[in-house]
Formats: C-alpha cells, structure tokens, sequence
C-alpha cells in the first residue's frame, strides 16, 4: 500500500486539471501532508488538439450517449500522456472532465476512469471529487477552496483574501486565513461568480476559428454595448446568495445577445459581462479582502484584468505577485485534495459548496 494511505508525513502528490475551457491538461505536483503546502514540485501541460477539442465541446452538457462515452476516452489518453512523464509519485488526484453539471437536479458528471489510470500508472489515484458532496445537498463545486486557504497561510497573508480562479467559469474564494482550519466557521465563503472564459472562447471559435482572443486583443479594438450588459446582469443568478455554482453552458445565451454586434465590440462585450459578474460577486464577502488573487487563464488577458481594477473596491493582482502559479493552481488543488481524502479529511464544507456538513469526497483505486 502506498505510503500516502498512512495518516501522517509529507508525500509527492500528482495533480490534473482539464478545465471548462477545454484548452489541455496541467499536471502539477505537491508536497503535502493534507493540511500545509511544504513545497511545489515539477508541472506540466498536454494541450489538447483541435480534433479532441471537437470531441469534447460535442459532449457539453449531455449526460450520456456516444459522445460521452468519446470524450471519456479523450480525456483518459490525453491524462495518461500528461501524468505519465513524472517520477518518485505517492499519489494522484484526477478531476476528470466536466461534461454537465446540475446539482439541484441531475447531479455532476465528470468522465475518465480513475481505476484506469492507476492501473496503467501503478500509483494510488483519487477521482469522482463531486459526487459524495451532491449526494449530502451540496453544489459539487467549486472546490478549490481548501486549498485556496492553505495558500493564503502559505504566503502569509494576515487577513482576508480573495481568489478568483478565470476558466470558462469564473469562481470566487474568500478566505480568512487567521481561522485554522479550512472547514471551521468563517475561515472560507466561496461560490460561482459567472461565465468567464467560455462564452468568449466559443465566440472567438465560431466567429475567426481561434480558441481564445490573445492578449484581450480583440476585445481592446471594440466598445461594450451597455444595453446587453444590462440584460446580462438581470440574471436571477446574481441575487442568489451564495454557495452556488454553475455548469458551463448556464450561459449560452450571452452569445445571442452579442450576435449582432461586430467581432471586436462582441468580444468587449463578453470580456466586460466576466469582469460585471465577478463585481456582483464582491457584494456576497464577509468582509472586503485586502487583495483578489486571480488565478486562471483570464489573467493573462489584460483587457479583462483592467475592467476587473476598475469595478472592483480593492487591489486586483495575477497569484504570480504572491508566488504562486496561476496556470497551476487547480492541478495543484487536486493534489491537495486527493492526499486529504487518502487521510480521512474534508475537502468542502457548508460555506463552499452548501453541502450539509463538511464531508471528504472521493473514490481511491490502488490500481
């Protein structure tokens, strides 16, 4: 049995992330013992092609069939080739691939064969994070948070922090990292801010075939059409108090609503939508934070960076400014969290996901 099963001492944890924005798979490792980072190993990324890009967007938001079972199959080749080039590993933490998500009714689907993997790859892997949190009541999502406040008593903070993670969804982590433990009251609130990366992704696809407007580019040339913004925030969702959380494609409709404008002014659109959203968001804090963090892909747009300084009550930074790696940090989480369910811990809590009581999801296969 592995020693990252035992109950005590640091392990080399092995984490992947293939996120909503569909661009590949980071891998990223650990060191840990479930509850302090105690150091950051070697990271990696397998980029998905554009062939398995298709596949994948044409599973969004089904719960079975053919293209399910496609993705399924995408997502475990291109995970073993990401997890295979790392040595001296305790443990892996595989999320999967969200393909739909609806908590309130349906559940959460994450495909690709955490058995598999530790079969092929002869290390302990943890997987289906989601579904234990469901099934008490909770959204599944997000759950990064956990480790959100270890890194805020990583890097030292002294009060209240924020991070927002930009992928296709945006998602928002308060925490106060002068509480001890991750699951006591007040030490974290966190929930779904909004679409973020993947209403303008699809956009940017359907319209000039790229992945992703690179650098804001595209966004910088054009003009938000305040009239759509508006609407946008009309949503009930942004009234709800959170926990709460969203599937991908709860907002394919922006994209309707920016159908009629040009290239440049739809992208400036949607890249403002993220920024209002995450604004909305702030209002839900227990306190204001010193700081947001933010985290993601949408970092390295500048455009968005800038709307989300002008909108926002507090100082907006990239993680890089405190030391850590935004294009990391959720294969990281992962890592975290499969060396706490390994040990018996929690890894969501009632202010994270809404769950009932704090609970440790997870399946382990010893391969």
């Amino acid at each position: 049995m592995s020693r990252a099963i035992d109950k005590t001492g640091a392990v080399r944890a092995l984490g992947a992330m293939s996120g909503t924005s569909l661009d590949g798979v980071d891998a990223a490792v650990l060191v840990t013992d479930g509850r302090d980072i105690l150091g950051f190993g070697e990271t990696g990324y397998r980029a998905y092609r554009d062939t398995e890009r298709a596949v994948l967007a044409a599973a969004l938001g089904r719960w079975e069939g053919p293209e399910v079972l496609a993705a399924a199959e995408v997502v475990e080749a291109a995970h073993l080739e990401a997890l295979r080039g790392f040595e001296g590993i305790d443990i892996i933490g595989f999320h999967g691939q969200t393909l739909a998500h609806a908590p309130r009714t349906r559940g959460t689907l994450q495909v690709g064969d955490g058995a598999a993997l530790a079969t092929a790859l002869g290390v302990p892997v943890v997987w289906d994070f989601r579904s234990a949190d469901v099934a008490l009541g909770g959204e599944g999502a997000p759950l990064a948070p956990f480790f959100h406040h270890a890194c805020a008593r990583h890097v030292g903070a002294e009060g209240p922090v924020a991070f927002l993670n930009l992928g296709g969804v945006g998602n928002l982590t308060w925490v106060d990292p002068r509480v001890a433990e991750p699951e006591a009251a007040g030490a974290l609130l966190a929930f779904d801010t909004g679409p973020a990366n993947a209403p303008l992704n699809d956009l940017m696809q359907a319209r000039l075939g790229v992945p992703f407007d690179k650098g804001g580019a595209l966004a910088r040339r054009g003009v938000v059409e305040t009239g759509a913004l508006e609407l946008f925030l009309a949503e009930p969702y942004f009234a709800r108090m959170p926990p709460k959380s969203l599937d991908r494609n709860d907002f394919a409709e922006m994209i309707g609503l920016v159908g009629e404008l040009s290239d440049a002014d739809a992208a400036a659109t949607l890249t403002a939508m993220c920024a209002a959203g995450v604004a909305e968001a702030m209002q839900h804090c227990p306190t204001l934070p010193s700081k947001v963090l933010v985290t993601g892909g949408g970092r390295h747009n500048p455009v968005l960076m800038k709307m989300l300084a002008a909108g926002l009550s507090c100082p907006v930074q990239p993680v890089e400014d405190v030391g850590l790696d935004g294009d990391m940090l959720e294969a990281q989480a992962f890592a975290y969290l499969a060396v706490r369910v390994a040990r018996g811990m929690a890894t969501s809590c009632p202010g994270t996901t809404g769950v009932s009581a704090s609970v440790g999801g997870g399946t382990v296969s010893l391969g």
